[in-house]
């Protein structure tokens, strides 16, 4: 049997499900997948399998400085000359990258002596294979500690790793065995920079569970829940679902709105609801566990996520939030960014605004509130559409 090993920043991570999925249906599937962290993982995350899963995942930085230098320093002793042309690769891409900061620069060398140590941590277990999460810090070790142990590496992109903080991008894309695409915007973004064969960027969707997020029956809520969820920064638009929520509410359309998560932008949304005297209509209940957020899908009228391009440039991918309310039966509302399409079409799936526009929000939220007839069609339709094309079954066999 193969050995794979999944590395991340975190893992496992509560917003970052796709993660931790993805590897359980692949261990169900028969693989022999080993977790790799570069962070140590998010604690008491109410789930016993991700207990298990962060007290086995195998550490970069989390044992200390002193630790990583000694393992480095083991790989140093065990092969010199492999080792030496590694760090000197890193050298030469620190100094050659067109996409990297002068911090960048700076911590490249420092992540291959990272993965230096990583791969005296793995050698012991034989890999075969690795793959990152994001296209920038894990996939820049996975890249080094694949090349130090002789075998291929891998990754997947998704969002902020692509466009606020890329590292080392072009060069990965060329030394990659494969790159998974978690949409074809993402195949074409990647040929655009390196052009392969299609074959080497593959579609491999952040799948979800049908059976986990499966819809459940329940009256409409008086006033009706209108959910969000997800991290609380700029690009998720919170404050425009917020503002929406004020417009409603002055047009006599009462609504409870709860938005899930937390963030930097906490004590902003915090004040901006305050403002526009809306703290009995608009809950923040800060981070919830991955129960905690079915428990709310389960009672939701309607899914919002109003996502935009941040003043960064940073902007989602295909959010896993939206395909698990779309898959739980809840109609869902998104900004209408050129990823997003794939999931949701507007009208027939779901419902797209344009990012930012709080009117147009407030125009759709009312309209499918007020025709539980149309807002169940475009539920039904969105669940097919996640069973089809998003479901985790799929993209474990791709």
């Amino acid at each position: 049997m193969k050995t794979v090993v999944y590395l991340a920043g975190q893992l496992p991570k509560r917003s970052e499900t796709f993660v931790y999925r993805e590897l359980f249906g692949l261990r169900a599937a028969g693989v022999r997948v080993l977790a790799a962290t570069l962070h140590p993982p998010e604690a008491n995350l109410g789930e016993p399998r991700l207990d298990a899963l962060a007290a086995e995942a195998i550490p970069v930085y989390g044992l200390g400085r002193c630790a990583l230098l000694r393992d480095a320093a083991l790989e140093l002793r065990r092969d010199p000359a492999r080792t030496l042309r590694l760090l000197g690769r890193a050298v030469m891409d620190a100094l050659t990258a067109t996409d990297l900061t002068l911090s960048g620069r700076v911590k490249t060398p420092a992540q291959a002596m990272a993965a230096l140590a990583l791969a005296s941590r793995l050698r012991d277990q034989s890999p075969d294979h690795l793959h990152a999460h994001f296209a920038h810090a894990p996939a820049t070790v996975a890249m080094y500690t694949a090349m130090q142990l002789g075998v291929p590496f891998s990754f997947t992109g998704h969002a902020v790793d692509l466009y606020r903080d890329r590292a080392l991008l072009i060069p990965k894309l060329r030394r990659a065995r494969f790159i998974n695409c978690i949409s074809e915007w993402h195949r074409r973004f990647y040929q655009e920079l390196v052009l392969r064969p299609d074959a080497d960027y593959p579609v491999v969707r952040c799948g979800v569970d049908m059976a986990e997020f499966a819809p459940v029956s329940h009256p409409p809520g008086d006033p009706p829940l209108v959910l969000g969820v997800g991290r609380l920064v700029p690009k998720k638009g919170f404050d425009v679902l917020i503002e929406a929520t004020a417009q409603l509410m002055a047009r006599g359309c009462a609504v409870k709105v709860v938005i899930a998560g937390d963030g930097p932008e906490m004590d902003r949304l915090v004040a901006l609801r305050n403002k526009l005297g809306l703290e009995s209509s608009v809950e923040l209940p800060g981070a919830c566990s991955n129960p905690q957020v079915r428990e709310w899908l389960k009672s939701a009228d309607l899914f919002v996520l109003p996502c935009r391009v941040d003043r960064d440039g940073d902007r989602d991918g295909i959010p896993v939030v939206l395909m698990e309310a779309m898959a739980c039966g809840v109609c869902a509302v998104s900004g209408d960014l050129p990823t997003i399409r794939e999931l949701i079409r507007h009208e027939v799936t779901g419902c797209m605004v344009d990012p930012g526009d709080v009117d147009e929000l407030a125009r759709t939220m009312e309209q499918l509130l007020s025709v539980p007839a149309h807002r169940r069609a475009l539920a039904d339709a969105g669940r097919r559409r996640v069973a089809e094309e998003f479901s985790l079954a799929v993209h474990v066999k791709r």
